[in-house]
């Protein structure tokens, strides 16, 4: 299979604007769509960065941003409408969704069909990449994702490195049958067996269903100490909904276990609400002292050296790095289809981090779609520091696992 890896050890110089864009109207415009704090507080905080970076639409500046609704996938015509919507600007030229739940295909065939001009962005796409790549051409749309089919083995492989003999994975129906995720639980399957581990997969309460977020989130909260028992404490566990990492670990980090990373990675993901953390204004938004936090109390907690993260948050940089692109893109300095410029868009927002980034590859076919990115940062066990998933040799065979 070809696969581009572009390491990126992101010593580039972090340019970052002193305020909002104030001395005249912005020349254009960047719509930005994202969940909201309950479901995707990160996907939301790299949006209040790009307003106070580039200033609010409302105020002449360069970001107008929206919130898709929590049971989006109920009122899914709601959410096409909220990003379509945005084509309705005339100054609008660029448009990310993150996460781009189900809906964004349809929200961006319409934009294309309505504003050929629109760049289109989606970050963290829930439909299949087949389906999400054919709502526009490459010359507008990219979409760009975790790297699960890499972290299908990356994950299992640290949670051996960590001390786990077993792993289990927690998810639901919806989320199984997206491609991408369906790949991820298949390919950590065959890697935890070959490592050594126990495989074992668990189902619990969709958030977006009729118990919502705070039903899902207490069958959690009621099951990992029977999981523990059933499994032992020598388990490592992951979720694949950021609802229910955050009572995952605060029972992880007082009965024991394992957390390699979260699903969507970010020291902010579950670990203030799990663990009592408060952050200051100061704090907020700069990720190394918001890490140094999280550490401590986990530390205090009984759960150094058996929980992991990444040290900049996914969610954030995502929102913050796609629409940094586009800006460039539309400013003649980046093109859509150079993928060192989508990273150098994603490093201004992570100094010094670690990331390797491909294309998704096909199982069937080995063919690699370029309009579909992969990326994954490395993991940093808190008490013990970065674990070097970046420097994994990944064997060829998982890339060929589909669901």
């Amino acid at each position: 299979m070809k696969k581009l890896v572009l390491m990126l050890a992101c010593a580039c110089a972090m340019v970052l604007a002193v305020g909002p864009v104030m001395a005249a109207d912005a020349p254009f415009h960047i719509g930005v769509v994202t969940g909201t704090v309950s479901q995707s507080e990160d996907d939301l905080r790299g949006a209040e960065e790009l307003i106070k970076e580039y200033g609010d639409v409302e105020k002449g500046g360069y970001i107008k941003h929206l919130t898709y609704p929590d049971n989006f996938m109920s009122e899914m015509e709601t959410t096409i409408s909220i990003i379509v919507g945005l084509a309705d600007d005339p100054l609008t030229k660029v448009v990310v969704v993150n996460q781009a739940i189900p809906g964004t295909t349809e929200a961006f065939r319409r934009i294309h069909e309505k504003r050929p001009d629109i760049l289109l962005f989606a970050g963290e796409a829930h439909e299949d990449p087949g389906v999400i790549t054919q709502a526009a051409p490459a010359s507008v749309l990219l979409a760009v994702n975790t790297d699960n089919i890499t972290r299908g083995y990356s994950i299992p492989y640290g949670a051996k490195k960590m001390g786990a003999k077993s792993f289990v994975h927690i998810s639901f129906p919806r989320h199984m049958s997206y491609e991408t995720l369906g790949r991820r639980r298949a390919i950590m399957e065959v890697a935890t067996e070959d490592l050594g581990m126990n495989f074992y997969a668990e189902t619990a309460p969709d958030p977006t269903g009729d118990v919502g977020v705070a039903g899902a989130q207490q069958y959690i909260l009621e099951k990992v100490p029977a999981w523990l028992e059933k499994y032992g404490k020598d388990t490592a566990f992951f979720c694949t909904n950021d609802a229910h990492t955050e009572p995952l670990l605060k029972k992880i980090a007082e009965l024991g276990g394992y957390f390699v990373e979260a699903d969507l990675p970010s020291p902010t993901m579950g670990y203030p609400g799990a663990l009592g953390i408060e952050f200051t204004d100061a704090e907020k938004g700069n990720w190394p002292a918001l890490l140094k936090k999280v550490e401590e109390a986990v530390v205090a907690a009984g759960g150094g050296k058996r929980m992991g993260t990444w040290a900049f948050s996914y969610g954030f940089t995502t929102t913050a790095g796609l629409a940094e692109f586009g800006k460039r893109i539309v400013e003649g300095t980046a093109k859509i289809d150079n993928p060192k410029d989508l990273v150098a868009a994603y490093g201004k927002y992570t100094p010094n981090a670690n990331w390797k980034m491909s294309y998704y590859t096909d199982a069937g076919t080995g063919v690699a779609n370029k309009q579909f990115g992969l990326v994954y940062q490395d993991t940093y066990v808190l008490d013990q520091g970065f674990l070097g998933a970046t420097d994994i040799e990944v064997p060829e065979k998982y890339y060929m696992i589909s669901k």
